[in-house]
């Protein structure tokens, strides 16, 4: 009977345990997980902060005595690898509980393997700023750090957060802040929010978040402080009205400091972005893009021999773009793991490529994109060019109608390149419509001509889809003729 050894106890961990465990019933599984949970959704950290969720355990797909009981999978929670030994077969690890390391928690251990899979996911990027080493800054890229805040959040000390960065997961934590009661400050180096949609998109976006939080662009966070009772005087004389929302007890509040203007804070959140957590698989000389993601095949094996990745560490194959690019999303997570953990345990199984599918809520508002941007798809050297419609979610005599957004990317033949779309309502859905069109190859004239289904409560006669591919196709009709679009 042979081992196989997972790294990391996430969405693509476990999908890759459970899979092999399908696979090969005698094979013994072995998941080393650094944090204390595992199989969870980390995609709901923001509803659970919020307060929709009401308890951590809600999050987890299976309790750990369903893999280790029901599955028969050694979950070794709170256990860090350290090393990868391709040569020899081992992986180095260091078990210890969350917090200051114990010297029986730093003793190493090697465990052996006939098959690796490294689903060790995506680190927060922490910017080189001083002071967020504080006890009230928070990056929430795990359970175990979103049970900690949620624990402040709940002790009614709390009335102010900065939030620095605007995109998906800056969004949704601004949001998770204000439904639990805080007035929030979102901070972004940008001149504009959620830069993986195109402009359009992202001024609708913006003015939503305008209309709950005060929101900074262009701007930089300097450094964070510990606050104290001549720091708080200081602010109190530059700002007082925003120092009466704040309410923590004396020296556990924080300053942040933006663009040189100090903020009297009660906790600040780092929502920067991520980065692949490719550390061990490139130290051990896995093949990787520059971005250090680790390129994989269909099956998911690695450079390495045995040596399988999945989940947010691994680039994939861009069916829009036609290369692999690193694209972490949670659906792509748990499909990779399930392949890879099928394949290591002797099966077949592969997986044939994203196309960057995602929807966000913010506040209000859905917004959803797929496949490429406009500028992203010009980076590619694509000749491309947008249309634009805004149509209506429903029958417009129904109800609850409103404005629904709907941009489509493509080349100037008509090739279907990527689709965004916001509104009130019917995005999220709509875009899974733009996915399949991506998976499939259409162009927009093909796009048109889909069957959607239509019921005034549902959609006009025209879905907004529809109705944006049309707009696109007599555009492209016109140029070819000679006109303008």
């Amino acid at each position: 009977m042979g081992r196989l050894v997972v790294i990391g106890g996430g969405a693509a961990g476990m999908s890759a345990a459970s899979a092999a465990r399908r696979a090969d019933p005698d094979l013994d599984v072995v998941v080393c997980e650094a944090g204390g949970f595992a199989a969870y959704g980390m995609c709901g950290i923001p509803y659970y902060l919020g307060g929709m969720v009401p308890e951590p355990e809600n999050l987890l797909a299976y309790p750990p005595a369903t893999f280790r009981e029901k599955r028969h999978i050694d979950l070794r929670l709170h256990t860090r690898v350290t090393g990868i030994d391709p040569g020899t077969r081992q992986v180095h690890l260091a078990a210890g509980q969350r917090g200051a390391p114990s010297l029986e928690s730093l003793a190493l251990e090697s465990l052996d393997y006939d098959a690796l899979v490294v689903a060790s996911g995506a680190n927060p990027v922490r910017p080189p700023v001083p002071g967020l080493d504080e006890r009230r800054v928070f990056t929430i890229r795990s359970l175990d750090e979103a049970i900690e805040l949620r624990q402040l959040l709940d002790s009614g000390t709390v009335r102010h957060a900065v939030v620095v960065g605007a995109g998906y997961i800056g969004l949704e934590t601004a949001e998770a802040l204000v439904s639990a009661g805080l007035d929030v400050d979102v901070v972004e180096a940008l001149p504009r929010v959620l830069a993986t949609v195109d402009e359009p998109v992202a001024a609708l976006v913006q003015a939503e978040l305008e209309r709950h939080t005060r929101l900074h662009l262009s701007a930089r966070l300097n450094a964070v402080r510990a606050r104290d009772s001549a720091r708080l005087d200081a602010v109190r004389a530059q700002d007082s009205a925003r120092l009466e929302a704040v309410d923590g007890a004396a020296g556990s509040g924080l300053i942040a400091v933006v663009d040189g203007t100090e903020i009297a804070t009660d906790l600040v959140v780092i929502a920067v972005g991520v980065r692949p957590a490719t550390d061990l698989l490139i130290e051990a000389g896995a093949g990787h893009l520059p971005d250090r993601s680790v390129v994989v095949d269909e099956g998911m094996r690695t450079s390495l021999p045995d040596v399988y990745a999945a989940g947010d560490a691994v680039a994939l194959p861009h069916l829009v773009l036609g290369r692999p690019a690193w694209v972490p999303l949670g659906p792509a997570a748990n499909k990779t793991g399930r392949v890879a953990g099928t394949v290591a345990a002797g099966g077949s199984a592969s997986f044939k490529g994203i196309v960057g599918t995602v929807a966000v809520k913010v506040f209000d508002l859905e917004v959803a994109s797929t496949g490429l941007g406009l500028a992203e798809a010009k980076a590619a050297g694509l000749d491309a060019v947008a249309t634009d419609e805004v149509s209506r979610s429903r029958a417009k005599y129904y109800p609850g109608s409103s404005p629904l957004h709907v941009r489509l990317v493509h080349t100037r033949e008509g090739r279907l390149l990527g689709g965004q779309l916001a509104g009130r309502e019917g995005a999220a859905k709509r875009v899974d419509v733009l996915a399949t069109a991506l998976h499939a190859g259409f162009t927009v004239d093909d796009l048109a001509e889909l069957d959607l289904s239509y019921a005034p409560p549902f959609a006009p006669v025209y879905d907004p889809v529809l109705a944006a591919a049309i707009k696109a196709g007599r555009g492209l009709a016109a140029v070819t003729a000679g006109g303008s679009p």
